[in-house]
């Protein structure tokens, strides 16, 4: 059965590549978007106080085949998830991103002085279309002005996505979300992976499913840095043999913990890790990109 998080159909209406694959009443053609926003919710209902499932962040695609009341349903094309976004925070795909943000998070500023007021503050990931660098500023299609130094060109990796992780220590901890204001398990490994360049799935579970090769549980007191430790509904990115990092309820934050006491404590609350993976040895080698599913690609 189609994981509804990652297909586009409902029973009244589902894209048209899934006809023939998927029942509905009937099956429309995608319509390409951007975020335009620094980040956009995307929710499992249309209503502003559904689920927060994930969010998108600015310049990422989506492709939208309904809208309802405000509200745009549709698939994001990195990782393919579906749901519903509010339509005000999207608009027709502009030029490519050139540059993406590379510090936690930065200002935007409606001009070359970081005294004047922001007009946005943007997480790590945001997607930018630089039309120049003028010394300390690089500027935007819109005119906004980032700081140069927080932007990369768009097809940089970083060399190690565990220390990406690491710079989101003590970010709060927010169900569904991917930006240094708040977020969850595995939106920081998505975020930290895709920092590093190498794509991956929304949900903790697919994580565990399409990511790295599995290490058996016997070898848990020699994990190695930027494997993966999964419980039933967690996951937590080991930073070497004694240290861990996770966004994580308890502490209601990212928070860097010695190894044994996080598997302890949530022995006793009653979880036990079901898998550790290894994404590439002692993070030298990137396996090749998670293919995320595609809209239009079935």
């Amino acid at each position: 059965m189609a994981d509804p998080r990652l297909t586009p159909a409902r029973p009244d209406l589902a894209a048209r590549f899934l006809e023939g694959k998927v029942e509905a009443a009937r099956f429309v053609d995608g319509v390409a978007h951007e975020v335009i926003a620094a980040a956009a919710p995307l929710r499992r209902a249309p209503a502003h106080d559904a689920a927060l499932d994930t969010e998108a962040l600015k310049g990422e695609r989506v492709t939208v085949y309904d809208r309802r009341e405000g509200w745009a349903w549709g698939q994001l094309v990195n990782d393919g998830y579906v749901g519903w976004l509010p339509d005000a925070l999207l608009a027709a795909p502009g030029p490519t991103p050139t540059h993406k943000v590379a510090a936690l998070r930065t200002f935007a500023f409606p001009g070359p002085s970081i005294k004047l007021p922001p007009v946005s503050t943007l997480s790590l990931g945001a997607a930018l279309a630089v039309t120049r660098i003028d010394g300390d500023f690089a500027i935007t299609r819109e005119g906004h002005h980032i700081p140069t130094r927080h932007v990369v060109p768009f097809d940089h990796r970083a060399s190690d996505f565990v220390a990406v992780a690491e710079t989101f220590a003590g970010t709060p901890y927010l169900w569904g979300g991917k930006t240094s204001l708040g977020i969850d398990c595995s939106g920081l490994v998505q975020v930290s992976l895709t920092a590093a360049g190498i794509g991956a799935p929304r949900d903790s579970d697919m994580q565990q499913g399409a990511l790295g090769a599995e290490v058996p549980l016997s070898e848990i007191g020699r994990i190695e840095r930027g494997d993966l430790i999964f419980w039933k509904g967690h996951v937590a990115i080991a930073r070497d043999a004694e240290s861990l990092i996770h966004a994580n309820a308890f502490h209601m934050a990212t928070t860097i913990e010695p190894t044994r006491e996080a598997l302890s404590r949530i022995k006793t609350a009653g979880s036990e890790v079901v898998t550790i993976k290894r994404l590439w040895d002692n993070c030298r080698h990137p396996p090749p990109p998670y293919p995320p599913p595609q809209a239009g690609e079935g």
